[in-house]
C-alpha cells in the first residue's frame, strides 16, 4: 500500500500553512478545529494541539490547514510538524471519526465584487481547493464538480477556483443583482454537502504545473526562476484579492520581455493593462534591473 507523503504549500495567510497529502484522509468532508475540546473526535488534531504554537486546525480532503500563534515562525518548525504528520498518517491511526455526531465546521459563503464588473468573487470560511483551478467552459470543467454544476447556469461565462474562493465571470445578459444570490447558495450548498470540488488526480497535476515545481525544475533559467518568485512573493497575493490569478508563461532574454498568463477576475478586466504596465512591468524593472524590459499578458 502507497504511503502517505506531505507537500508543503504556503497561502496569502503567513500564519497558516498547508500540509498537502498524495491520498485523501478525510471522505471530502471539511473540519476546522480552535482547541482541543473541539477535536475530540480528531485523534490527528488532538495530538497536533500539544504543539503549543498551533492556534487552529483545519482538515479537508487531501490536506492539512495549521495556524500558528505568533510565537514562533513556520519556517522554524515546518519541517517537524510535516514528518510528525507523515508518521501519525502512515500509523494507520483516524484521522478524523466521521460519524454523526461529528461536529463539522459550518459553511458560509459571502459575495466580493471585483475591479472587473463581469466577475464576481464568492468566499468560503475554509479552504475549499490546494491549488488554483481555472475553467473557461464546461468541457474543462470535467474535473471539477462545483465548476460543472456552475456551468449548467446558462450565465455563467468561466470559473475560477483558489483556496477560499470560486471566481465566476458571467456574460453580458445578465444582472449581478439578479443572479449573485443564486450562485451563492449554488456555492454554499455544494461545499456544505461535503462533495468533491476537484478530482485527486487533477489536484496532482496542477502540482506537477505550479510555480513551486517550475523554481525547483533544473531545465528553467535562472532569470526565470527570479521572476517567478517575485510573481509569488509580491504580485499574486495582490492579484488573489481581487479574484484573480497571474501566471510566469516565460521569458526572452533578447527581447527582455516577460509573458503571463493572467487568470479569473484579472483576465479581461479593463484596469488589468494599467496594473500591468504600471504595477507589475515597473517593479520587474524595478527588482530586475535590465533583465526585463516589457511584460506582456499574452491572453490580452
Amino acid at each position: 500500500m502507497e504511503e502517505y507523503t506531505i507537500n508543503v504549500s504556503v497561502t496569502n495567510n503567513p500564519a497558516i500553512l498547508k500540509f498537502e497529502t498524495n491520498k485523501f484522509i478525510t471522505k471530502n468532508n471539511n473540519y476546522e478545529f480552535k482547541n482541543i475540546d473541539e477535536a475530540k473526535n480528531s485523534p490527528l488534531a488532538q495530538q497536533l494541539f500539544y504543539l503549543p504554537f498551533i492556534k487552529t486546525v483545519y482538515i479537508s480532503g487531501n490536506f492539512i490547514g495549521l495556524e500558528r500563534y505568533d510565537i514562533v515562525e513556520w519556517q522554524d518548525v515546518q519541517d517537524e510538524v510535516a514528518q510528525q504528520l507523515v508518521e501519525y498518517l502512515n500509523s494507520g491511526d483516524p484521522v478524523v471519526v466521521e460519524d454523526e455526531n461529528t461536529k463539522k465546521a459550518p459553511v458560509t459563503v459571502y459575495a466580493e465584487s471585483t475591479p472587473n464588473p463581469a466577475a464576481m468573487k464568492f468566499v468560503a470560511n475554509k479552504i475549499i481547493v490546494p491549488t488554483i483551478f481555472e475553467f473557461k467552459n464546461i468541457d474543462e470543467a470535467k474535473d471539477s464538480g462545483l465548476a460543472s454544476a456552475l456551468f449548467q447556469l446558462p450565465f455563467v461565462k468561466e470559473v475560477f477556483l483558489d483556496e477560499n474562493y470560486v471566481s465566476v465571470t458571467k456574460y453580458d445578459v445578465a444582472d449581478w443583482n439578479e443572479i449573485s444570490l443564486e450562485l451563492r447558495e449554488l456555492i454554499q450548498n455544494y461545499i456544505s454537502q461535503g462533495k468533491e470540488i476537484v478530482s485527486i488526480n487533477a489536484i496532482s497535476q496542477k502540482k506537477a504545473e505550479a510555480p513551486a515545481a517550475l523554481i525547483q525544475d533544473d531545465n528553467v533559467d535562472d532569470v526565470s526562476k527570479q521572476i517567478i518568485d517575485i510573481l509569488e512573493e509580491y504580485v499574486k497575493p495582490a492579484v488573489a484579492s481581487d479574484g484573480g490569478n497571474i501566471l510566469f508563461k516565460s521569458y526572452d532574454e533578447d527581447t527582455q520581455t516577460v509573458n503571463v498568463v493572467l487568470q479569473g477576475a484579472c483576465s479581461g478586466c479593463p484596469s488589468s493593462t494599467f496594473t500591468l504596465k504600471n504595477g507589475i512591468e515597473n517593479m520587474l524593472k524595478n527588482m530586475m534591473g535590465d533583465k526585463v524590459r516589457e511584460v506582456v499578458a499574452i491572453n490580452g
